[in-house]
């Protein structure tokens, strides 16, 4: 089977999929990419370009829009020259978010293809307007999201079935388009992401070695920023080092953004919060240690006492499910989709994320009491393996979907998922 994937990141979502079918030699795998960096055996990356984006005088709105048609055209080109080298797929996987699905079929119109849904926008109910210190409402809203889900509703009519990875994910799509997308999450890899009570890590701070036998609280996310959470968890920080006199604090994150804007007041998050909250921090107990290596980040999560994840309403985070995955204690905000994994007592804690008190006895709780929350644990770990894992669980839907869609055979219609209301309060 020749199979395409596309998306600007290699791999991105794709890894655990492009891993798998790239080791059974009958597969011929492509990549299509704007990402000229690292390798995956098996796998032939072709590295696309989209031509530069002029200086515009057309409307704030389009010019994402703008962006996302020049990379379409720039894949479909890329699949043009692949084509004439007479390459020409079984089925093809994109993702829509920037553009590059929405000329695939017509340069391969008998390939099926199957697309990446990740996120529609709305005005009101998700993460636009949910935190109105960072993320207000204003007038212009309801307009900007719409031509904002332009390339949504274009690539959906250009696709021939889709996926989404969770159900509060998909239930943001408009009726008519659920109707062709599929629950589907790429999975995690359990058997690497396990706990391990031998674990330990040395910081560069002093060369502080610390274990699971200290107490350590910890937080993880791509970059520092509120649509994560980090100004509240900086907020409650003070509180949480002067109830835990014992507590080490790290937190992994870059100083870039990844969702939303950024400060309206210059530099970055980080040093936002900081000149905030930092007098009131004892800094010899809070560990910023920034972007780290994949075998660091594990560490930290197999050390944990408590992890906490705070988040808007938004796409799961792949390190909330690592985390649970890892065996970690988890504090998390009752915001959607976390709701959809995490049950209150059951495998983790819940919390209101801007309840800063809140914050703080619930980690007092969890940190007071470490032996009786073992199980909750247990059961984190138990809810990734029993659902979310890749080898057991995901690659075999993943394949089948695969096969099935190569022979033109797709799932019947999918009825629409009733939990948009109940899981976000959207009506």
């Amino acid at each position: 089977m020749t199979v395409f994937f596309i998306h600007q990141n290699f791999p991105a979502q794709y890894l655990h999929l492009v891993c798998r079918l790239a080791a059974n030699r009958k597969n011929k795998v492509f990549f299509i990419t704007q990402a000229d960096h690292s390798e995956i055996p098996g796998v032939k990356k072709v590295v696309y370009k989209p031509a530069a984006q002029p200086v515009s005088t057309c409307h704030p709105y389009t010019a994402a829009f703008d962006a996302a048609v020049r990379n379409g055209d720039a894949v479909a080109h890329t699949c043009r020259q692949l084509r004439n080298r007479h390459i020409v797929p079984d089925v093809v996987l994109g993702h829509c978010g920037w553009g590059e699905t929405l000329f695939v079929k017509d340069v391969f119109p008998d390939a099926p293809l199957l697309t990446y849904f990740e996120f529609f926008y709305h005005s009101h109910g998700a993460d636009v307007g949910f935190d109105p210190e960072f993320s207000p409402h204003s007038e212009g809203d309801g307009a900007r999201l719409n031509i904002r889900n332009a390339v949504n509703r274009l690539s959906f009519a250009a696709t021939d079935w889709g996926h989404t990875p969770t159900r509060w994910q998909r239930s943001l799509f408009p009726v008519d388009m659920q109707s062709r997308i599929s629950l589907l999450h790429e999975g995690v890899d359990t058997r690497t992401i396990k706990p391990d009570s031998n674990a330990w890590l040395k910081l560069a701070r002093g060369n502080q070695v610390l274990s699971g036998k200290d107490e350590v609280i910890t937080y993880v996310a791509r970059n520092l920023e509120p649509y994560r959470g980090f100004h509240i968890f900086m907020r409650a920080l003070p509180e949480i080092l002067r109830r835990r006199p014992q507590a080490q604090v790290i937190i992994v994150g870059g100083s870039g953004i990844s969702y939303g804007d950024p400060p309206r007041f210059g530099g970055t998050y980080r040093q936002a919060m900081l000149a905030e909250v930092g007098d009131q921090l004892d800094k010899e107990r809070v560990h910023f240690v920034g972007q780290v290596p994949y075998h660091f980040y594990l560490n930290i999560l197999q050390i944990s006492s408590l992890h906490i994840h705070l988040t808007y309403p938004f796409v799961l985070s792949w390190s909330f499910l690592e985390a649970m995955s890892a065996g970690c204690l988890m504090l998390a905000s009752s915001t959607a989709p976390v709701r959809e994994v995490l049950r209150d007592r059951e495998n983790g804690l819940l919390v209101d994320f801007f309840s800063i008190g809140e914050i703080c006895d619930r980690v007092d709780e969890a940190l007071e009491h470490p032996d009786g929350m073992q199980a909750l644990r247990d059961a984190a770990r138990a809810t990734i393996v029993e659902n979310f894992d890749t080898r057991s669980v995901m690659l075999p839907k993943w394949e089948k979907l695969l096969k099935d869609m190569a022979l033109h055979k797709f799932p019947a219609a999918l009825p629409p998922d009733p939990g948009l209301a109940t899981l976000t309060g959207l009506r």
